[in-house]
């Protein structure tokens, strides 16, 4: 008995040996050192191998680097000018010759001579640093033209492409021509698209030039409808693309916003004298339209836009018979046909050469000014004047045919182009005389090749 017992507790104390948390065991759980917590694993990979100093040091540099950034531009554009002005230590071999000029007649100090010209010199390069032309150093836009194989929108398409920016042509065709941008086919930043601006378009571009519409009577009147839905849905349309892009957008309003004018000549300020249900009014009226939505969208829902009021323009790739009246002399004198005076002919208009539009549309859109501008030429002719100097350039045998004058004709037609000076520093520059006969010998051409294929 003595022996079992013996065997029992040596037992029990061998398990208690090999389990010291059993409930016989004299040790407690409580007893017991739990070992260390270990940190999260995010928390412990980020500060092995320093990981955290990198992050602090990265943080450090990004800091520094978006502190300073708004000062760097200032701290060269001082160095450039300080080293602009100081580094001018060669002169003109005339000068250099003048120095070493030992004739009694040579007056003028070296001295004074090198200052005088370092000032000089530093004056104009230091000038020159300050103004950079527009398209020169400036980054390349993505630019859309509405009517770009228009006449006046050809010419703007090659005005953007020439200063390198990349320019997508919308055009239906129904007064813009192929031949007008067949020029650019080849050109890796020019996209033409055949499209009617009464459909939306959904394109990425900074700015937006809208210019489709008919703009000659012959062609407005032949579908008002369509005449009218352009210059709405058109302009809703663009001003829509405008605003999802965040666009700057230049519409091309029209003189004929004005009407028959009371007012002479017709600053922007003027309202007009628009016949509203005249033949007309589809585009003198869809024009007035087209200027209520560019403005709401300025107002309402802060889209940029510039307004220009186009007046009277001639030069080539006008379309030979658009009823307008430089075109309509200049294409009959060369058909030998006689000069077509409506009215009594003294009705005035002022004419712009096409050079000086497109540069007035391009200063507007580089500007920060809303408008609208009056863009035209203030120099002013009757319609016999016209067609005498027609007849001086092309043929002076022409002679002039008179016809009944058209309804809601204006007599009157003249800008007063004083704010688009002021603001714009813009004013024609090609007067009628030097600008017909550029014209003339497009059409010229034109007018051969069209009696070749008769």
């Amino acid at each position: 008995m003595k022996q079992l017992y013996k065997q029992s507790s040596l037992n029990n104390y061998k398990r208690d040996e090999e389990n010291p948390l059993s409930s016989n065991s004299q040790y407690s759980p409580k007893t017991l050192k739990q070992p260390p917590r270990s940190l999260p694993r995010s928390l412990n990979y980020i500060l092995k191998e320093q990981r955290l100093l990198f992050v602090l040091v990265g943080i450090l540099i990004a800091s520094t680097f978006f502190i300073l950034q708004p000062i760097l531009p200032r701290i060269a554009t001082s160095e450039s000018n300080y080293s602009t002005s100081t580094t001018i230590t060669t002169f003109p071999s005339s000068i250099q010759n003048g120095f070493s000029n030992n004739d009694d007649n040579f007056h003028v100090s070296s001295s004074s001579m090198m200052n005088s010209y370092q000032s000089s010199t530093n004056f104009d390069l230091v000038g020159k640093t300050n103004r950079v032309p527009v398209g020169i150093g400036s980054k390349r836009l993505r630019i859309v033209v509405t009517g770009g194989a228009g006449f006046v929108g050809s010419h703007l398409v090659d005005k953007l492409l020439g200063r390198g920016d990349s320019v997508i042509v919308i055009d239906n065709f129904f007064t813009g021509r192929k031949e007008n941008v067949m020029h650019h086919f080849g050109n890796p930043r020019f996209e033409l698209i055949r499209h009617d601006v009464v459909e939306p378009i959904l394109l990425e571009v900074d700015q937006i030039y809208h210019l489709a519409c008919p703009a000659s009577p012959v062609h407005y009147k032949f579908n008002p409808v369509k005449t009218i839905k352009t210059n709405v849905m058109g302009t809703l349309n663009m001003l829509g693309l405008a605003k999802r892009i965040g666009a700057r957008f230049l519409l091309t309003s029209t003189s004929e916003v004005y009407g028959d004018p009371l007012e002479h000549p017709q600053k922007e300020t003027y309202w007009g004298n628009v016949n509203p249900i005249g033949e007309r009014s589809c585009y003198d009226e869809g024009k007035r339209t087209a200027e209520t939505l560019t403005m709401d969208y300025h107002r309402g829902a802060s889209v940029e836009v510039r307004i220009a009021r186009i007046f009277n323009t001639y030069g080539p790739r006008m379309c030979i018979d658009d009823g307008r009246v430089v075109s309509n002399f200049v294409s009959q004198a060369l058909r030998r046909q006689p000069l077509t005076v409506y009215g009594d002919g003294k009705q005035t208009r002022s004419f712009q050469y096409v050079s000086d539009l497109v540069n007035g549309l391009v200063a507007l859109m580089e500007h920060d000014h809303v408008g609208p501008f009056n863009l035209g030429n203030p120099g002013e002719f009757t319609m016999l004047e016209l067609a005498e100097v027609v007849k001086e350039t092309i043929d002076s045998s022409a002679t002039i045919e008179f016809k009944p004058n058209t309804a809601d004709d204006p007599h009157m037609r003249k800008p007063d182009i004083s704010k688009a000076k002021e603001l714009l520093n813009w004013e024609p520059k090609v007067s009628l005389r030097e600008g017909l006969p550029r014209m003339v010998t497009d059409f010229q051409k034109r007018v051969e090749e069209e009696g070749a294929k008769l």
